[in-house]
């Protein structure tokens, strides 16, 4: 009887390692691939129109399109595009200081802060307005407003949003965050932005930290590192917001008609306060130290190069992986309201944070 209740012993690393290799060698796989393609641009034409980020992205949804991975790469997929991702951005901290943010004054803070309450408020009006009910209106609203996926994976619990709005949301902006990191820089330079105005651009409507690094490439280091952290004050809104909704959740929950007659109470995740890791994610923490560390110039000079090296090689990686978990067919199942609702969110939001940094006086 022992025996049958005794406890299956927890996977060893070996075998850990082995769940991942699928996955991994396929992130690999289009990650050298967008390697090879850069360095044939560049012998070519003399330059990457198309840097290797972005071509990651690309492929990586070219194949997922084509072809659906099965449950074996996922695993790797997963870690690649999260955890990889995570490091990355805790090593890019290392070639930031923090005089780059502060020189833009203490308005951009106030600026950011400014354009996420904003964006959220005009957001959710624009979903009402094309019959969202309040719940997917306001995840769409923070999804655009914060950072994407992670936004809407927090809000969810908080507002008591229901499994489909939740599915929805989330492969909507990631079709929709691949077409912003192509466009944008097209429409940097047609506009005349300057690289730390453009970083801000990136930092202020970009999705997802890895897309903001993606977007900002083209335009060189000082507009990736200004638009990093940019991006990183804009995620670290998402605990003020999940707080203020949180007070407000009795408002939303008086609306029993909103669920679809094929969704149950019981698909709706569980009314709660999202924990502190994930509201404040550590890799944020990581990263600010590192700025920190760097700013009060405690860092090794030799590590910085490397780990600058370092951080860029894992974020094709991810890149890769976040492509690889892009299907765009999954456009045509949004719906046409939650489309409109994402894109005149989205213009909305590039509108009014162009309009913040000619006043800032960004340069």
């Amino acid at each position: 009887m022992e025996a049958i209740f005794r406890r299956a012993p927890a996977p060893t690393l070996p075998r850990k390692v082995l769940r991942l290799a699928p996955g991994l060698a396929l992130c690999l796989a289009v990650t050298l691939t967008a390697l090879l393609l850069q360095h044939v641009e560049v012998a070519l034409f003399g330059r990457a129109w198309l840097e290797a980020l972005v071509l990651a992205i690309l492929i990586g949804t070219a194949v997922r399109t084509a072809w659906n991975p099965g449950s074996r790469y996922l695993p790797g997929i997963s870690f690649s595009a999260k955890m990889l991702l995570e490091i990355a951005v805790v090593l890019l901290g290392a070639s930031v200081s923090a005089a780059t943010i502060l020189a833009a004054g203490a308005g951009l803070l106030a600026g950011i802060v400014g354009i996420v309450g904003v964006t959220i408020l005009a957001s959710f009006s624009i979903g009402r307005l094309l019959g969202l009910p309040k719940r997917m209106a306001l995840l769409v609203a923070c999804g655009n407003s914060i950072c994407g996926n992670s936004a809407i994976a927090a809000v969810a619990p908080v507002i008591g949003a229901d499994c489909e709005d939740v599915a929805a949301s989330i492969a909507f902006t990631a079709v929709l965050g691949v077409i912003v990191v192509l466009g944008l820089p097209l429409i940097g330079v047609a506009i005349g932005l300057t690289k730390l105005q453009y970083g801000a651009l990136a930092g202020l409507t970009v999705y997802a930290v890895p897309q903001v690094i993606a977007a900002a490439a083209p335009l060189g280091a000082s507009a990736v590192q200004f638009g990093t952290l940019v991006k990183l004050v804009r995620v670290l809104m998402l605990g003020p917001v999940c707080f203020i909704l949180s007070l407000l959740e009795r408002q939303l929950r008086d609306e029993p008609d909103e669920l679809p007659p094929h969704v149950t109470a019981g698909d709706r995740p569980a009314k709660g306060r999202p924990a502190l890791h994930q509201l404040v994610p550590w890799f944020i923490i990581g990263f600010l130290a590192l700025v920190g560390l760097r700013s009060a110039d405690l860092l090794p000079h030799a590590a910085l190069t490397p780990a600058s090296t370092l951080a860029t090689y894992l974020t094709i990686v991810s890149m890769a992986a976040l492509g690889l978990g892009v299907d765009v067919r999954t456009v045509a199942n949004a719906g046409a309201r939650v489309t409109g609702a994402v894109i005149l969110s989205l213009l909305f939001l590039g509108g009014i944070s162009l309009t913040v940094i000619k006043l800032l006086g960004i340069a």
